[in-house]
């Protein structure tokens, strides 16, 4: 056990800023190399901790910033990140699925090959964020920041994410099938490759975007904001869709179709903004241990 982990075992002690020492309260509170899943809830500051490979399910973390924490690898299911702040942690390959996030912050975080399947994560900030190859298959991202992210490979089928942001993303390859992504905005992102089959895309923005070889099939564009956008070497595309989408003379379309502009342009139904990142927690916190 490393000396960090070690004044981690205690019911109840004052965190003094990120490199404050932590003293056990209680003997019942140890825990074994890998095991700390007895530690469910989590305040204060841990900037930069070394949690790699540790079971950490259902674990709550309340306003705790964790910023540039290492959990590579570590068993987070069932987890709840209420107001917390992940910038820059590194949870590559960590196990995610099924938790739940309200106000929290992974910006800049790397979460490539974690699973995050069926999340919670409405309004959460993932900008800049590296999620290659995460699967957030059967999530509920409504609004929420993945701007600049690196989504190449990421498996996102059956997701709702509706006014969710993708602007300047990279989402080469992105598997989007049968998503909920009505009033999402992909301006000037990368989603060569992609599949959008039998996506909602209604009323989506995705003027300025690249879409070379990504699949449309079945897809719903009707309100989509196409206008300037190269839809040529797009796959599954029917003119059906395109007469219901919003276009101008510079859209261009796959041979043999023609896009049209529509009436009143775009109808964007409604554009949710994510919340602001949480604030950095005061240098006197708590950080709570319980059964």
């Amino acid at each position: 056990m490393t000396p960090r982990l070690r004044r981690f075992a205690f019911t109840l002690t004052v965190l003094l800023g990120a490199a404050s020492a932590l003293v056990p309260s209680l003997a019942s509170a140890s825990m074994g190399d890998k095991d700390v899943a007895r530690m469910v809830s989590f305040g204060g500051a841990c900037a930069k901790c070394e949690l790699s490979g540790r079971k950490l399910t259902g674990a709550q973390f309340v306003g705790a910033n964790f910023a540039g924490a290492s959990l590579v690898g570590s068993d987070l299911r069932d987890a709840r990140f209420m107001g917390a702040n992940f910038a820059g942690a590194d949870l590559s390959r960590a196990d995610l699925s099924d938790s739940q996030m309200v106000g929290s912050n992974f910006s800049k975080a790397v979460l490539a090959d974690a699973r995050l399947r069926a999340v919670e994560a409405k309004g959460v900030n993932f900008a800049s964020a590296n999620l290659a190859r995460v699967d957030l298959r059967d999530a509920e991202a409504a609004g929420s920041n993945f701007s600049r992210a690196n989504l190449t490979d990421a498996k996102l089928q059956a997701s709702d994410m509706p006014a969710a942001n993708f602007s300047r993303t990279n989402a080469r390859g992105a598997n989007f099938r049968d998503s909920s992504l009505n009033g999402a905005t992909f301006t000037a992102g990368v989603f060569d490759n992609a599949s959008f089959r039998d996506a909602d895309l209604s009323a989506a923005n995705l003027a300025g975007a690249t879409f070379s070889g990504a699949d449309f099939r079945g897809a719903d564009l009707s309100g989509a904001n196409i206008v300037g956008v190269d839809l040529s070497r797009a796959r599954g595309l029917d003119q059906d869709q395109l007469d219901e989408a919003c276009a101008d003379n510079s859209t261009r379309a796959p041979s043999g179709l023609v896009a049209r502009s529509c009436r009143g342009g775009a109808r964007i139904r409604y554009v949710a903004q994510p919340p602001a990142p949480p604030a950095s927690p005061a240098a006197l916190r708590y950080l709570i241990a319980a059964d």
